[in-house]
């Protein structure tokens, strides 16, 4: 006995199995629909902010509504502020976060390449990196007084023991064929760390560098609390106490752009630098 198909529906069907939600894991769309999925889950949010402050359902001081938060900032924006906040913060950031990656860099290019120094390094690594940063703030108090000095020495304990392990691994990456092939061409140990290790690590470690920038906005943000008289920190401290929360949300807010800006400038110079690797 034979079984007759309808030969017509086999198309429709297939066309249908072939179709894949935007939910799904394998799901892939354009750059464009991705920017506009995001800017629907921020409007999403804005609404629902303006929804409960509109309905009153929280108190003004519990939380302003945005317009409280923009009419706060453009304030702030007026009299120079917001931008002397930004700037100081900025130039923390920078220094301290430099200071550590260059260190862990090459702290991780030794570990990762000798058998010698990683048994003798990265234990202390493990062990300090497990210690919280805000135990140490009143220490670097002690060591630097309230100075930049003590910003810096707060990024560079948040941020250089995870590097230091985090470029460890991605230099552990590289293929041993590719170090290989350097033996083979008479390399000393220096140069195959400098033509071969590090350049095929690099897309990996400027990754790497992302998502460690992220960790030291936080650091910054917590010395400031702490011991600063000016900077993004220091306003939302001043804001605490004098119960202005829409300036603490306000400044909380320029934090996540700033933040989200870098990243993206990060993201948007890794696909420049790395082309090779967006094509393999």
């Amino acid at each position: 006995m034979t079984v007759q198909t309808d030969k017509r529906a086999e198309p429709r069907q297939t066309r249908f199995s072939s179709r894949k939600s935007i939910f799904s894991m394998s799901a892939d769309f354009s750059p464009s629909t991705y920017i506009f999925i995001s800017a629907c889950a921020f409007l999403l949010l804005l609404a629902l902010w303006l929804l409960v402050t509109g309905v009153g359902l929280l108190k003004p001081i519990f939380l302003p509504s945005p317009a409280a938060v923009l009419a706060r900032l453009g304030k702030l924006a007026a009299d120079g502020t917001l931008a002397s906040d930004v700037g100081n913060s900025v130039y923390r950031i920078t220094i301290g976060f430099l200071i550590a990656s260059v260190m862990a860099l090459a702290t991780a290019i030794l570990i990762g390449a000798y058998r010698f120094w990683e048994a003798a390094i990265e234990p202390f690594l493990d062990f300090v990196r497990y210690m919280p940063v805000v135990a140490f703030v009143p220490l670097t108090i002690l060591w630097s007084g309230t100075s930049d000095a003590q910003k810096f020495l707060i990024i560079w304990i948040g941020t250089y023991f995870q590097q230091a392990l985090m470029f460890k691994d991605n230099i552990k990456r590289v293929p041993p064929d590719f170090i290989g092939f350097g033996r083979t061409l008479g390399m000393s140990d220096f140069r195959v760390l400098m033509r071969i290790v590090v350049p095929s690590a690099m897309p990996q470690i400027w990754d790497t560098l992302r998502i460690s920038l992220g960790w030291a906005w936080t650091w910054v943000t917590l010395a400031e609390l702490v011991a600063a008289n000016s900077g993004l920190g220091f306003r939302i401290t001043v804001a605490q106490r004098y119960l202005q929360t829409d300036m603490a949300i306000g400044y909380i807010l320029v934090l996540g752009v700033l933040g989200l800006a870098t990243d993206q400038i990060m993201r948007f110079l890794g696909r420049q630098f790395f082309k090779y690797e967006s094509k393999a």
